[in-house]
């Protein structure tokens, strides 16, 4: 990794890239400490304490616990793209339509995505803004009243739309996905904290004969961090490949190639959507705390929206498990992949092409995602269940999630690093 950075850094072109990604990385984290007018941060000391801001802070690359202009994130336009999507899927035909004509219909698609965006971003961020001003009557909210909700909601907004727009930038201009890069930079960022807690917590305020017992918990919390390296770094880049013929008529195509298929063709995209899920609910829930706590539906919505109990942690990982078989489809589309290799004049040995390719290529997709998914939720869910066990820190209870989406986003912009590398080996050998 280190070497492919050097070697990056000594082409302008690629160096360009890097540095304008920095730059954006750094403007969203100065944004992401600038609170919102019209908050009090004295009372947000009380909120950081609340279990769902850790899951807030995840999925909002930690801009949440200072309630800044960045507090929303990006979550608004990830829950919107899925939306999206999921109407393409012959729902609306107005989207199936645009999801058929090539650049022009994604650049339609995109603005629809914008525009729900818009939409979830404002109602979201005004529902969990009043659901924790009213939490034991923090007063987060200097004036609570109609006019200064709609205010803050149409910062928060701004800050999501600027937060997806910088996203879209880093895509174009620089390196890696623009949103999963805007979050890898809050759980980095985050990283030297967590770091202080534990330390604090099994270092500081412990009795000093109780120091090898840290030592031996420190010790297997780095195993086992490596240990979860190792193994989602495997299952990411693991695949599937089928072989493809192709027929003689097509003329310079190769005799044989193969398609690949992730095991885990989603990504992390599922456990962020998930945890947004499960944190709004759990937000909107926390403005009737001081008021309707004790009752028998408030606590039964209040184990089932928790990822730190069981029905809570149940849920969170059966969510998880749906969306990698829903957006595992999404990102790959058999149907396509099918008329596609007919097009091509290719065809997978045995298969017959068309309807058959497409059916194939759904059962072995089905397979693999359900290792996947059954994968990507015992990362996310065993640590949640270590801390809810053994009371550890809150900074370990999210750690697998964190790492996920980390060594995600790492493994994918090093490849795009190795591919604009390979691109201009090419090129130089072109022009020689």
């Amino acid at each position: 990794m280190f070497k492919l950075l050097k070697e990056s850094f000594k082409i302008e072109g690629i160096r360009k890239k890097i540095l304008f990604t920095l730059f954006i990385l750094f403007a969203f984290r100065v944004g992401a400490h600038i609170t919102v007018p019209g908050v009090d941060a004295k009372a947000l000391t009380e909120l950081n304490e609340l279990a769902l801001m850790a899951m807030f802070n995840t999925v909002s690359g930690n801009a949440m616990e200072r309630f800044s202009l960045f507090a929303m994130g990006v979550s608004p336009y990830i829950t919107a793209s899925i939306i999206v999507q999921l109407l393409q899927m012959d729902i609306v035909p107005k989207f199936v339509e645009w999801s058929k004509q090539g650049e022009v219909g994604r650049r339609k698609l995109n603005q629809a995505t914008r525009w729900f965006t818009l939409v979830i971003g404002f109602v979201q961020s005004i529902a969990i803004t009043a659901g924790f001003n009213m939490y034991a009557n923090s007063g987060l909210v200097k004036s609570p009243n109609a006019f200064t909700f709609i205010n803050i909601g149409i910062i928060l907004t701004a800050g999501t739309m600027l937060a997806t727009w910088m996203g879209e930038q880093i895509s174009e201009k620089g390196i890696g996905n623009g949103v999963s890069m805007i979050i890898f930079a809050g759980i980095i960022a985050q990283f030297p904290v967590s770091v202080k807690e534990i330390y604090i917590d099994y270092f500081v305020n412990i009795d000093k004969s109780d120091i090898w017992k840290s030592v031996i918990f420190i010790a297997i919390l780095i195993i086992a961090i490596i240990a979860v390296v190792f193994m989602v770094t495997y299952v990411q880049q693991a695949e599937r490949k089928i072989p493809v013929q192709y027929t003689k008529r097509v003329q310079g195509a190769p005799q044989s190639s193969y398609l690949p298929l992730k095991v885990n063709a989603a990504g992390v995209i599922p456990v962020i959507f998930a945890g947004s899920f499960i944190a709004t609910p759990q937000a909107v829930l926390t403005a009737f705390e001081a008021s309707q706590g004790g009752k028998p539906w408030f606590e039964f919505l209040s184990q089932i929206f928790n990822y730190s109990t069981i029905p809570g942690g149940i849920l969170y990982t059966v969510m998880i498990i749906a969306f990698t078989f829903f957006y595992a489809f999404v990102q790959v589309n058999p149907e396509k992949v099918a008329e596609n290799l007919q097009k091509q004049g290719s065809y997978i040995p045995s298969i017959r092409p068309g309807k058959e390719t497409e059916q194939f290529i759904s059962q072995v997709l089905m397979r693999l995602s359900t290792l996947g998914s059954v994968f990507l939720g015992l990362v996310a869910v065993l640590p949640i269940v270590a801390q809810d066990i053994w009371g550890l820190p809150q900074a370990i209870g999210l750690g697998g999630t964190s790492l996920l989406i980390v060594i995600s986003v790492a493994l994918e912009t090093n490849k795009q690093l190795e591919g604009l590398l390979l691109k201009r080996q090419y090129t130089g050998f072109i022009r020689e």
